[in-house]
């Protein structure tokens, strides 16, 4: 893997594209607080904070696939019934071709919805009835697979068991995949392997993988590599990409010596769907040109980080990239620069170690003694605290044409030295009349704290209503008199 740039084959995986056929499901979290246990039987009362539903299964492939910029296509089933069309719309919004989306009234569609207290799970309940696909169904998404095979460079088998991929539908892609030249990576759930006959690859974990080999042990790296070969030998499929938990990723393949890509020493939050973002990174390096070895070690990297995850959360390609160059997979982002979406994704991890969270706003254009004073009052009297930072466009609308004095790199860049910020998250109106006010800032992020300087009411603080509707609290922190970035310039402008 010498000559081999990771960097490189990340950016290659825009644009791929990548056929995904199998059980397509609707993944529910139930999040709330346990205080009590229920008078009616011995069992832990949840009080329900909050949901979140998302893609699960197939669907999860799909949405890493649209994470890592690659153009997904859905060849699965879902049930005439709410879940169906809320996987459709959901698909949808992540740009999925859903052409290859069937309707069968006859099959529910699968939901798993799980309950969890923090990041603890406590319960999950499973609304599902596996049953294989009619002949009429099976016919339909060959036809569909045959339509679309000519324009990928990827196929998917993602097997949950739930009936979509029948011996038929499984030798019938393969074989459309094997004329048309293009790799088949299968994520298996049936313990005979055998079904995936003629299959670049599977991956396996190792219950999976022991299964497969009649309940061997697989406590080494010897014994993964032996049961590999079994399957390679005996099943027809060119090689096993075993995954490992905290062991990281083996790679066996047809006349090539095992390689081991070796896992990270991380603090795991939700293990949900981390297969799905094996296969889906696995998947897509392959497609953009990767050599096997060099997939494994961009999917070891991704199903670390998806670990790291509270419920079932995709991968992003900026995820890989800040993973290489800090050279560590990050599992929270302290004193870091970062978007909406991969903040709300580290205040869900703070939020599972039971951590409060603040929130204050503001140009920061000329750092001096009010706002430090200011930043690590607000600082101790939370776990966590997030400074939302008026972008340029934003700053000019506010202070006027001749401001920021330094651009909004550079004020990130400082703010996110300092020791009592733990995360910056740009925000702002883009054009004039437009709302640039922090409370969408708000809403997203639901802080439980809330902080303003100066010598306001909260009356006059636009945020402190959309604070209070999630459920926070506003303070407001006096200013340090005679500290103001107007009395900066206005020092600078005498000096000179």
């Amino acid at each position: 893997m010498s000559d081999f740039d990771p960097k490189t084959a990340i950016a290659a995986m825009k644009d791929v594209k990548i056929m995904v056929v199998g059980d397509v499901m609707l993944d529910r979290f139930v999040y709330g607080e346990v205080k009590r246990i229920s008078p009616e039987s011995p069992v832990p009362v949840l009080s329900v904070t909050r949901e979140s539903a998302m893609l699960g299964g197939a669907g999860n492939t799909l949405a890493n696939l649209a994470g890592l910029g690659a153009k997904g296509f859905m060849l699965a089933a879902v049930g005439d019934d709410g879940t169906g069309r809320i996987i459709r719309e959901k698909a949808q919004a992540l740009g999925l071709d859903t052409s290859g989306l069937m309707l069968d009234p006859s099959h529910p569609t699968t939901v798993k919805t799980r309950f969890l207290a923090g990041h603890q799970q406590l319960l999950r309940s499973d609304y599902d009835r596996s049953t294989a696909l009619t002949p009429a169904l099976e016919k339909q998404l060959l036809d569909h697979a045959k339509a679309l095979i000519s324009s990928v460079q990827a196929v998917i088998l993602s097997d949950y068991g739930k009936g979509l991929l029948t011996d038929t539908v499984i030798s019938g892609v393969i074989a459309l995949a094997k004329k048309a030249g293009v790799p088949v990576i299968v994520d298996p759930k049936s313990a005979d392997f055998t079904r995936y006959k003629g299959a670049s690859a599977v991956t396996p974990n190792k219950k999976e993988l022991s299964e497969a080999c009649g309940g061997a042990a697989l406590d080494s790296d010897e014994a993964v590599i032996k049961a590999a070969q079994q399957i390679i030998n005996t099943c027809g499929i060119e090689a096993v990409v075993a995954t490992r938990s905290a062991e990281g990723i083996t790679v066996v393949a047809k006349g090539a010596e095992p390689c081991h890509v070796r896992g990270k020493d991380i603090e795991v939050f939700d293990v949900s769907g981390a297969g799905d973002t094996v296969i889906a990174t696995l998947a897509a390096a392959l497609a953009s040109g990767a050599a096997l070895n060099d997939a494994a070690l961009i999917a070891n990297m991704a199903g670390s980080i998806a670990v790291t995850k509270v419920g079932t959360a995709p991968i992003r390609s900026d995820e890989l990239l800040a993973a290489l160059k800090e050279d560590e997979i990050k599992t929270g982002a302290l004193a870091g620069i970062c978007d909406l979406d991969h903040a709300r994704e580290i205040l869900a991890r703070w939020r599972a170690n039971g951590l409060s969270v603040g929130l204050t706003n503001g140009c920061f254009d000329i750092l001096h003694f009010g706002h430090v004073s200011y930043l690590a009052d607000a600082k101790a009297r939370c776990d966590r605290l997030i400074v939302g930072l008026n972008h340029d466009k934003s700053v000019r609308i506010l202070k006027g044409k001749d401001r920021p004095v330094h651009d909004e790199a550079s004020r990130a860049a400082v703010l996110a030295a300092l020791s009592a910020v733990d995360l910056v998250v740009l925000f702002g109106a883009e054009k004039e009349g437009a709302d640039n006010t922090a409370c969408a800032l708000v809403e997203a992020l639901q802080p439980d704290l809330y902080f303003k300087g100066g010598d306001y009411t909260i009356d006059q603080i636009p945020e402190a209503p959309s604070v209070k509707a999630q459920g926070g609290r506003v303070v407001i922190i006096p200013a340090q008199e005679g500290h103001s970035t107007t009395n900066s310039l206005k020092k600078r402008g005498e000096a000179a």
